[in-house]
């Protein structure tokens, strides 16, 4: 019999982690939609595009949590959700380069700009939601 600590280490070390990740991953689209919604509105949405990451933290909520609950979800709608978080994280990356390069002094002045220009490194986290959701698609599911 297996004492309630080994179940959870076995899980992880033969790559059954399918449920855990699918709920951290919808955690992380909530908290990353709020952030990203705060620090847009603070920029009063400039552009449409600012939109984007907001409108994509739900559906990545959702599919985590169906992921959670149902293996066909894992298999079909996370991955799809998490391609899009994913690709958007990367879009964002290269709109706030183009930002900070666009601010009085672009990259000649880029301690500055990156400082109080558009975060370099924000966008980034929304890719790495998404990664985790599309691991999350190709792990196996714990017992």
């Amino acid at each position: 019999m297996r004492t309630p600590v080994r179940h959870p280490v076995h899980d992880v070390r033969h790559g059954r982690l399918q449920r855990s990740l699918s709920l951290l991953t919808a955690a992380g689209s909530a908290v990353t939609a709020a952030e990203i919604y705060l620090e847009h509105d603070r920029a009063a949405f400039g552009n449409r595009v600012m939109w984007w990451p907001v409108a994509l933290g739900p559906v990545g909520v959702a599919a985590g949590v169906a992921a959670y609950a149902d293996e066909r979800a894992a298999r079909t709608l996370l991955p799809l959700a998490s391609l899009a978080l994913t690709a958007n994280g990367v879009q964002g990356a290269y709109l706030h380069v183009r930002g900070i390069a666009q601010r009085p002094g672009g990259w000649r002045m880029a301690r500055y700009n990156v400082e109080f220009g558009p975060p370099l490194f924000a966008p980034l986290l929304m890719s790495m939601v998404g990664g985790m959701g599309l691991l999350a698609s190709a792990l196996r599911r714990e017992r």
